[in-house]
């Protein structure tokens, strides 16, 4: 009797594996910024490693505009069918919530895991007169308003940044919207603007055209240890950045989920995925898909409860 309970018991657990879901076709992923954007590239170093633990191919389906409401509306109308995940950008997603600048709720996605977590900066481009932050907030405080910074659209992650900067440091600016952080950027280095506030992987690949001059941290970044952190200088003293998140569409099945959480988590621990992170600039923090919810909770209530203030 127990050697037949036993094989019962593999037939089981043989046929539960056998029937567990894995994707039979490409699969798409949403970005809802452009190529060559910092989600984009962080995008694109993670999905060349976890298309081989899922099996199949990852395609990035890049639909940018409206600080990202296009592609976020985009995903949360997709088949929950396990074909279309995408990246999600806190406390953007949860800002555009707060200020309904898009279509969807919190509700409407399904969190598989996050990827990235970054410490935002102050930059400003190689050929700016301005060497410290110092001097950036003196001629800001001298000429109130002349000032001008690029964002990533409005009240997006790097606009918010540049208010908890501008707002702790007392002074008022030009806030100019771009569509996206790799147009903020370009702005800045073609010297449309004075300064903005992005993260590390955005400036990757252009560390030589741009100076920074403090990060949003409570320690420096081991990146940059000769960079101040706004607290040392007596202005925000707490973290801020951006964390992006891998999503599917509300109604996605549960095996579906661990599918993803469990292939994005090997991918996540490859050693040649680590060290093209590293080269990179994309500072990986894998969470599971609970720890995930939790985060994008938590950024939804900052966005409630302090983002909302720094325009009133």
């Amino acid at each position: 009797m127990k050697r037949f309970i036993f094989a019962i018991l593999i037939i089981a657990l043989t046929a539960s594996y056998a029937f567990a879901w894995t994707p039979s076709k490409n699969v798409t992923v949403i970005v809802a910024y452009k190529a060559g954007s910092g989600t984009d590239n962080t995008a694109r170093v993670l999905s060349k490693f976890a298309a081989e633990k899922i099996g199949k191919t990852i395609v990035i389906q890049n639909l940018e505009g409206g600080s990202g409401s296009i592609g976020w509306t985009a995903l949360s109308q997709s088949r929950p069918d396990g074909y279309t995940l995408g990246f999600v950008n806190l406390p953007t997603l949860c800002s555009n919530i707060v200020e309904q600048l898009g279509d969807y709720k919190i509700d409407d996605f399904v969190p598989v895991c996050n990827h990235v977590n970054e410490t935002a900066m102050v930059i400003v481009s190689k050929s700016c007169p301005f060497n410290t932050l110092g001097e950036l907030i003196t001629y800001a405080k001298e000429n109130p308003g002349k000032l001008k910074a690029s964002t990533n659209g409005m009240k997006a992650s790097n606009h918010i940044g540049a208010e908890l900067f501008a707002k702790s440091a007392g002074f008022q600016y030009m806030a100019s919207p771009y569509g996206g952080t790799a147009d903020q950027l370009l702005a800045l280095r073609q010297g449309e603007v004075d300064f903005s506030v992005a993260k590390e992987a955005d400036i990757a690949s252009m560390t030589s055209e741009v100076k920074v001059l403090a990060v949003f941290s409570e320690k420096r970044l081991n990146a940059f240890p000769d960079v101040p952190t706004l607290g040392e200088l007596g202005l925000y003293d707490k973290w801020y950045g951006s964390a992006r998140a891998i999503v599917a569409p509300k109604g996605t099945a549960k095996e579906v989920i661990e599918f993803y959480e469990d292939a994005f988590k090997k991918a996540m621990e490859d050693p040649e995925y680590i060290s093209a992170a590293e080269k990179a600039g994309v500072t990986t923090l894998y969470m599971n898909s609970e720890d995930t919810a939790k985060l994008i909770h938590q950024q939804y209530e900052f966005c409630t409860n302090e983002v909302s203030k720094l325009w009133e």
